[in-house]
């Protein structure tokens, strides 16, 4: 009697179990393949789901170009030799006398730092007065100083610099060696002459961004554009700003890979084979190769390209498909560009679902005979 009780408490149990498996449903890393699916137009979603292949490729497979506009690349070198307002020199005078005008007993030489070119193009120096800098060149300059100078006293040597200053200056911010405001010279006329300058950038270079301000007008290029193509090599102007940073775009790696993690990119470009590898590949013990997904948000053109239906407005979401068993998948997947903001998701292969459950049932039938068999007084 206590034998047929024990039996029929364990299959009410067993049956109480499976539905609450049932009801409740097991642990997962994410939606499957058909739960998926049933997010597209065609069904009860709002997103279209593409299976990725050579055309979608050439229509979302693109990722975005930097590059200075014609702006920037139109404007040639400025010359350097030119004062202007807002320049600050600096001046060296030597004299041939103990006690000169400027230098005194015991030295060689005098130096006046941080004297700036006013508004109406002067500077003043002692013992030569109010000199008229503006238009002139530095070597100009020099000359007018040691002739007013060599009225008192003989034969004066004179350097005149061009310091950093309101006038022909850069400033120079971000990731690089030394940040500043640097003056425009002859060896500083471009950017990447000005950005060695200061120090050179202090991140990986095939991910640094360069950001250039000129007045109301603003550019941004890859940093090894400037050295790629030479006409990314922009001569600069007096007040821009230039701003050096760590390229900031980042995807989503979810589901069943290596890292679930919000990734940032390692190169000005990446494909969702290199990101899959990037975040330590498809789980061997989880992933469904057939189910990797790329969750996007498209502007207008591009869906309308994709879709084949001018009438779409506004951005769109798109779900790409990539399924790797096909012939062609992992070329597919290679030349499949990933871009800033995407969602990289591959769902689990049915059998980890399967697993679970068995795993779940075994577990409980387990405690459901330890708990009929204390219940009844005989061993399961």
């Amino acid at each position: 009697m206590k034998r047929t009780n024990y039996r029929l408490m364990r299959g009410v149990a067993t049956a109480a179990a499976l539905s609450i498996l049932v009801a409740c449903g097991l642990p997962r890393s994410g939606p499957n393949k058909s739960e998926i699916f049933s997010g597209s137009v065609l069904k009860e979603g709002d997103a279209f789901v593409l299976a990725v292949d050579d055309r979608v490729n050439q229509i979302a497979g693109v990722t975005p170009s930097l590059g200075f506009s014609s702006a920037f690349v139109g404007a040639g070198l400025s010359n350097t030799d030119t004062i202007r307002p807002g320049d600050v020199l600096g001046l060296t005078v030597w004299e041939n006398v103990d006690n000169g005008l400027l230098v005194g007993n015991g030295l060689n030489d005098a130096t006046i730092n941080e004297v700036q070119v006013d508004a109406n193009g002067d500077i003043f120096v002692p013992y030569a007065g109010a000199i008229h800098a503006a238009g002139k060149s530095a070597t100009q300059v020099r000359q007018i100083i040691a002739d007013f100078l060599a009225q008192q006293t003989p034969d004066p040597q004179v350097i005149v610099r061009r310091l950093a200053g309101d006038g022909a200056s850069v400033s120079v911010a971000g990731s690089v060696g030394a940040q500043g405001v640097y003056p425009i010279d002859q060896s500083t006329r471009t950017l990447a002459a000005m950005l060695a300058h200061a120090g050179g950038v202090t991140v990986r270079p095939d991910i640094a961004k360069i950001t250039v301000v000129r007045g109301n007008q603003t550019g941004v290029a890859w940093f090894k554009d400037l050295y790629d193509n030479p006409a990314m090599d922009i001569a600069l102007r007096g007040g821009d700003k230039v701003m050096v940073e760590r390229d900031t775009r980042t995807f989503t790696a979810l589901g069943a890979t290596g890292t679930q993690n919000r990734v940032a990119f390692e190169s000005q470009t990446i494909t969702a084979i290199e990101a899959i590898a990037q975040v330590g590949g498809l789980s061997s013990n989880m992933a469904d190769p057939t189910g990797v997904f790329v969750l996007r948000n498209e502007p207008e053109e591009i869906a309308r390209q994709l879709v084949g239906d001018n009438t779409l407005i506004g951005t769109q979401r798109m779900i790409y498909v990539l399924d790797l068993t096909q012939p062609n998948g992992m070329f597919m997947a290679r030349d499949f560009a990933i871009r800033d903001g995407d969602t990289v998701y591959v769902t689990e292969a049915p059998f980890v679902q399967f697993n679970k459950t068995i795993a779940a049932i075994t577990g409980t039938l387990t405690q459901v005979g330890a708990g009929a068999a204390a219940a009844t007084g005989i061993s399961p």
